[in-house]
């Protein structure tokens, strides 16, 4: 089957800063659009994150090179 839908090309970007299509309008722009989003976000309720039983935890594998790596870096194995 194929798909016959046609879609219009994507907005060239415009020369002013802030103005839909902007592509390269900078983190000024980035932060107003996030902003206007904001009241659209909704914060889900804040729920208390328990640590898993370890006869939860079957199955994974970590390769040894991995371990090695991980064990040789002193934020992690050391």
């Amino acid at each position: 089957m194929t798909n016959l839908k046609a879609y219009a090309p994507a907005p060239a970007p415009s020369s002013t800063a802030g103005l839909a299509g902007d592509l390269d309008g900078g983190l000024a722009s980035l932060r107003g659009d996030c902003a206007r989003m904001t009241p659209h976000w909704a914060a889900p309720e804040r729920s208390v994150s328990r640590p898993v039983p370890l006869s939860l935890l079957h199955g994974v594998t970590v390769p040894a090179t991995s371990a090695r790596l991980l064990e040789a870096m002193p934020e992690y194995g050391n």
